[in-house]
């Protein structure tokens, strides 16, 4: 038996069937995926919304805290929101899933129109920075307090540099998000790996970067720089394949855990859960179990502690425990969660 913090998965859409960028979504759909992921070991999250217009993202912000604002179970583990989108790179390739039609230049005052009246911040972004008004728009958005990521971008090395000294601090699901076919060295991904100041997430599910290359990955970025997410969907621990829903398309998750929309070769978003991720990592001898717990608790914990404090979110002590066979079987918030699997 083991005994470890809780989980903190920065990067997810949905799960257990419940899709976080659904307008309709309510305290009692998101206490099923919460509870859900406490079965994983996750005990803290950042809800995810993905690229829309600004009239449907508002929206969508709105109906996701009124359902946080009203679950007991997100009063202890979500502490904010991520934003990946619409600042991102809309060329081929980069876009991926996103809606390249809804993809603007970085814009704080959607920001801050977005945040208006919510009951939990947004505390981190994910943008491209190769935009003109993209230096401008880290320093706005660092002077805020957020931690700002890179993601679906083709930003250089020479922009990366000055994103960071802005305020860029990781590196959104590293090694996905870019096209299949890139100059040999001088590319966008040897460009965020060779950035030292950057944490760099994951998606350790062996379908959105070959176990052989995540290995790679993660030694030149280096344990201790690196984050397991999941970017689940809400087809994430549900027992069926078949069609799901993510932010407003129907996306269908196959035998071997993809999801794509119906008919692209691109990925949107996973299927995995962050215990799996953790197991992986150790069932493919690229990280003991020590290590790739750290990186689904203490790494992602240290990326987001400033954010955090300046937005005095302060989230409850928790553990879980594991078996011998690295499956969770109990889970613990405080003294107010008390979970038992087995």
């Amino acid at each position: 038996m083991n005994v470890t913090p809780g989980l903190f998965d920065i990067q997810v859409n949905g799960f257990a069937g419940i899709d976080f960028n659904d307008e309709n979504i309510d305290a009692g759909k998101l206490d099923i995926a919460l509870e859900a992921m406490l079965n994983t070991g996750v005990t803290r999250c950042l809800p995810t919304l993905i690229t829309a217009s600004a009239p449907v993202l508002m929206r969508r912000f709105q109906a996701l805290d009124r359902a946080v604002a009203e679950s007991p179970l997100a009063a202890l583990m979500v502490p904010g929101y991520h934003l990946e989108g619409p600042f991102l790179n809309p060329a081929e390739g980069y876009a991926g899933c996103h809606p390249a039609e809804a993809m603007t230049p970085p814009d704080i005052r959607l920001i801050d129109e977005i945040e208006k009246g919510l009951s939990r911040p947004i505390l981190l972004v994910t943008c491209a920075p190769e935009f003109d008004e993209g230096m401008a728009f880290i320093n706005a958005l660092a002077d805020k307090g957020k931690c700002v990521a890179v993601g679906h971008s083709n930003v250089g090395y020479a922009q990366l540099e000055w994103a960071a000294r802005a305020g860029v601090r990781l590196s959104t699901h590293l090694g996905n998000g870019i096209p299949q076919v890139l100059p040999k060295l001088d590319n966008t991904l040897q460009a965020q790996l060779s950035c030292d100041t950057l944490y760099a997430s994951f998606i350790a599910d062996g379908l959105h970067i070959p176990p052989f290359a995540l290995k790679n990955l993660l030694r030149a970025k280096t344990f201790a720089r690196s984050i397991l997410v999941t970017d689940a969907i809400s087809a994430a621990a549900c027992a069926h394949s078949g069609m799901y829903n993510f932010a407003g398309e129907q996306v269908e998750r196959t035998d071997d855990g993809s999801v794509r929309l119906p008919g692209a070769s691109n990925l949107a978003g996973s299927s995995l859960t962050l215990d799996r991720a953790v197991r992986n990592l150790v069932t493919w001898n690229i990280a003991s179990f020590a290590q790739a717990i750290e990186m689904a608790t203490t790494h992602p914990q240290q990326l987001m502690q400033q954010a955090l404090a300046v937005h005095k979110r302060f989230l409850p002590q928790s553990e879980v425990v594991w078996d011998d066979d690295n499956t969770v079987v109990e889970c613990h918030i405080a003294h107010e969660i008390i979970r038992r699997y087995r």
